[in-house]
């Protein structure tokens, strides 16, 4: 279950986060999760989404400290902590060159997924669909891992505005009880989803509550 949190804090460290990436010219992607509609009744929607790669961290704290360490975590692997393998050189006579090791600038997705997970957090990036497990380039931080996720049906529940963990925790409970009403059954924790930028305004915010459906 969410606890209470500060709107404010996060702002204030998200929005830091976004001004260094300005400055060192990354820009952010809108590439999202492929997904059908299968159903919708707004604010809720049952998605089909396509099987994924996700980079995740597990960090400790609220919802606020959550997200922004999350955050600055997965951000420093998709600008540059991660490694490109080359292929080995091949030459008569045959040589071995040793493995060379870049850094690779990876296209940021929306949105940041954040789950509760035995008295942690889990923040994940969707990693962009051109990648494969093989092509990915892997992580420096031991703290970032790189998932698979395959085919699954979500239920959704979107809102805007401003977020904190009494809010979610709320829209949590809407969609829980609109589940019930139409006998489907969970499959997984709830995993709350941001879209934007800390300087988005509250009306045009894109927040979501998913729920992994079982087959």
């Amino acid at each position: 279950m969410f606890t209470e949190t500060s709107v404010g804090n996060s702002f204030f460290k998200s929005l830091l986060v976004f001004i260094a990436l300005t400055f060192t010219g990354a820009v952010m992607a809108t590439e999202e999760p492929k997904y059908a509609i299968l159903e919708k009744e707004p604010p809720f929607e049952i998605r089909s989404y396509a099987p994924m790669i996700v980079a995740e961290v597990q960090v400790e704290g609220d919802l606020d400290e959550a997200s922004s360490q999350g955050f600055r975590l997965i951000a420093a692997y998709i600008f540059g902590q991660n490694q490109v393998s080359e292929k080995i050189a091949m030459t008569a006579p045959v040589t071995v060159e040793d493995q060379a090791v870049k850094s690779a600038k990876i296209a940021m997705t929306a949105p940041v997924g954040i789950e509760s997970k035995a008295g942690k957090w889990t923040v994940s990036f969707v990693m962009p669909a051109e990648y494969t497990m093989e092509s990915i380039p892997k992580p420096m931080s031991p703290q970032v891992q790189l998932r698979q996720i395959p085919a699954v049906k979500r239920a959704v529940i979107s809102f805007s505005g401003f977020y904190n963990s009494q809010k979610v925790a709320e829209k949590t409970l809407e969609l829980e009880q609109w589940m019930k009403s139409r006998n489907l059954q969970s499959a997984g924790t709830p995993n709350f989803a941001r879209y934007n930028p800390p300087w988005t305004l509250p009306f045009m915010r894109r927040n979501e509550v998913m729920i992994t459906l079982r087959d």
